[in-house]
């Protein structure tokens, strides 16, 4: 009988590396994914989610449960991702990984022509999202492409329900402009 979440977090908390191993394995994926999605190279993405996993079990006891693991978890890796591109260089636009905006096209295309036009689609959204602020993007990137709710953003980010709800709201607005624009310049060409 495997053991529940609160469970392993006790016996993290008690130092247990193998309970940990446990509680974080379901979440490696994701976090990478995060990092990814915010820093786009692969080996600064992997970078990235192990040292959060580290920062994870090195404060664990400090995990209050207000908010779940995954949430905790997760913030983790956001606040590691921006002192990240925070160290790096504070006004690069960093630029979204386009299988992060695929994940969720699973079907096998056929088509050639589709397929260049999703590729295009593709790198049209990609251009369009490396354009909005850091914060607009992490919103997009969370709610849009990662799927999380409203809620989990906000506990994630650390910010108010109503200040990710404008963040992603704005940033939409944005890279509809951004893409119309786009459209409006390739019709000249």
């Amino acid at each position: 009988m495997g053991l529940n979440e609160n469970e392993l977090i006790k016996r993290c908390i008690d130092g247990d590396v193998d309970a940990f191993e446990t509680l974080i394995d379901e979440y490696k994926q994701t976090s990478y994914n995060i990092a990814l999605g915010i820093v786009k190279d692969p080996d600064d993405a992997m970078d990235i989610s192990q040292e959060a996993l580290i920062k994870v079990y090195r404060y664990m006891k400090n995990f209050n449960q207000k908010s779940s693991f995954s949430t905790w978890l997760y913030r983790i890796v956001m606040n590691t991702c921006l002192d990240y591109i925070k160290k790096n260089d504070k006004n690069k636009v960093i630029p979204i990984n386009e299988d992060i905006i695929n994940k969720q096209d699973t079907h096998i295309e056929s088509n050639p022509e589709r397929i260049l036009d999703k590729k295009i689609e593709t790198q049209q959204i990609r251009d369009a999202i490396d354009k909005l602020s850091s914060i607009q993007k992490t919103a997009i990137i969370l709610r849009d492409i990662q799927g999380f709710s409203y809620e989990e953003i906000a506990n994630i980010t650390d910010s108010s329900l109503g200040t990710v709800k404008s963040r992603i709201r704005r940033g939409r607005e944005n890279l509809k402009e951004i893409l119309k624009e786009s459209m409006k310049e390739e019709s000249f060409i």
